[in-house]
């Protein structure tokens, strides 16, 4: 294998976690609250049609983004209202809202499925984007691959720097003492879920937008139920995230290479090879309920009815 073909592979790699890295971080905070949305598949195919309906309409690629942060957003509310306000069961509003949003998505998109985009393009940085092999791995992308790398360290400094940090994960893991403190636990999870929202938005318009700029019904293709996997194999740890992302994104390009490379392994093997790979590695976390207990927030799942509204 050359050089080049070794970088290409890396720079397919990068971008395709860069979806995941966008859904995993959004749902790590709110994971972190102490509230399990599993409507990230959802959420994330709204993103990716509403994105690409607004920039097809308005010619303009960062309002497509916009317009996907907020439909995450919005699909977000529901389920906060649901959860948070009504006192639903947050595993069956969340798979609710995944199924919502699929169908809806399939609607709205209709009249969009002939359509392409002229796609983000990659920076151009003057002598740096030239450079042999370090100008394409490190300076060869566009910029919501750069925008979910610095998401990283943000979410970091939030997490275990910042006053914000400590009281989000004191609400995951007590929102009783929280509440008894004076901090507004439902008015917390409900930033914390509403931030997930926009960022598993955003992924689904990287999608949309970037990595394959046109719309295909369902072209989430299952990224996130991947990117909630993510979250317990990195035991709620943002670093892991990161990393399991690109884990995850360089399985799934390693299916195209293979092919490529006239290995005879039937394709409809390599295409469940993200989802093989997927389960495995819950099955070896599960099998550590102590790491389990250990890492996850403690109040994780559980509704809260203390507070007067």
């Amino acid at each position: 294998m050359s050089a080049d073909t070794l970088v290409l592979i890396l720079v397919a790699t990068v971008a395709a976690g860069v979806p995941l890295i966008f859904a995993a971080l959004g749902e790590l905070i709110v994971e972190k609250s102490g509230v399990l949305n599993l409507g990230v598949e959802g959420m994330m195919i709204v993103g990716a049609i509403s994105g690409f309906m607004v920039a097809a309409e308005s010619g303009s690629l960062w309002l497509g983004v916009l317009a996907g942060a907020f439909a995450g957003m919005l699909m977000a509310l529901v389920f906060a209202f649901l959860t948070l306000s009504l006192m639903a069961n947050q595993v069956a509003s969340g798979l609710a809202l995944t199924i919502f949003g699929i169908g809806l998505s399939a609607y709205m998109g209709q009249a969009y499925n002939s359509v392409a985009l002229d796609g983000l393009k990659a920076i151009q940085i003057p002598l740096l984007s030239d450079l042999p092999v370090v100008g394409k791995l490190l300076f060869g992308y566009d910029p919501l691959v750069y925008l979910a790398l610095l998401m990283y360290p943000l979410l970091v400094w939030f997490l275990y720097y910042s006053r914000g940090g400590l009281i989000l994960r004191a609400i995951g893991e007590s929102p009783s003492s929280a509440h008894a403190l004076g901090y507004p636990v439902i008015k917390i999870r409900y930033l914390a879920v509403l931030f997930g929202g926009a960022m598993a938005g955003i992924g689904g318009a990287y999608l949309s937008l970037a990595y394959t700029p046109l719309w295909s019904e369902g072209m989430t293709a299952g990224r996130g139920w991947i990117a909630l996997a993510l979250v317990v194999f990195a035991t709620w740890r943002p670093g892991r995230v990161l990393l399991g992302a690109f884990l995850f994104g360089g399985v799934t390009i390693a299916q195209f290479h293979v092919q490529g490379m006239g290995v005879e392994i039937p394709s409809q093997f390599l295409s469940m090879l993200p989802y093989l790979a997927t389960i495995t590695v819950l099955v070896l976390i599960s099998r550590n309920a102590a790491t389990i207990r250990l890492n996850a927030p403690a109040s994780l799942g559980q509704a809260f009815h203390n507070e007067v509204h």
